[in-house]
C-alpha cells in the first residue's frame, strides 16, 4: 500500500482528488459492513427512495433590509429565518385589517 495524502487538512478541509484517489473508491455496500453493524449498513443501504416534495407553503421572494437587522437576527445563531418570519407573522396578526 502506498503513502498517500490525508484527504482532509487540518482544518477538515477536503482536498481536491485525483485519479488515484478515485480509483481507490469502493461501493457502499462492500465498506459499509465492516464498519457499522451488519442491521444498520442493511438499513442505510436498501432505504426507499424519498417520494415527491410536497407543495411549499412558502412564497419565495427578494426583499432588502438594512444590515443591522440581517445582522441582530444572525446574531440569535440557527433558525434565524424563521424567526424573522415568526416575528413578521406576530406583527401582521396584530396589524390585521378586517
Amino acid at each position: 500500500m502506498k503513502n498517500r495524502l490525508p484527504l482532509t487538512d487540518a482544518e477538515g478541509e477536503v482536498r481536491e482528488l485525483t485519479a488515484e484517489d478515485l480509483r481507490e473508491f469502493r461501493p457502499a455496500a462492500e465498506v459499509l459492513p465492516q464498519f457499522l453493524s451488519p442491521k444498520l449498513a442493511r438499513e442505510l443501504l436498501t432505504r426507499k427512495p424519498r417520494g415527491a416534495q410536497k407543495s411549499s407553503t412558502k412564497v419565495q421572494l427578494s426583499l432588502r433590509l438594512t444590515p443591522e437587522v440581517i445582522t441582530a437576527f444572525k446574531a440569535t445563531g440557527r433558525g434565524w429565518q424563521t424567526r424573522m418570519g415568526e416575528v413578521l407573522r406576530e406583527w401582521a396578526d396584530k396589524h390585521r385589517v378586517t
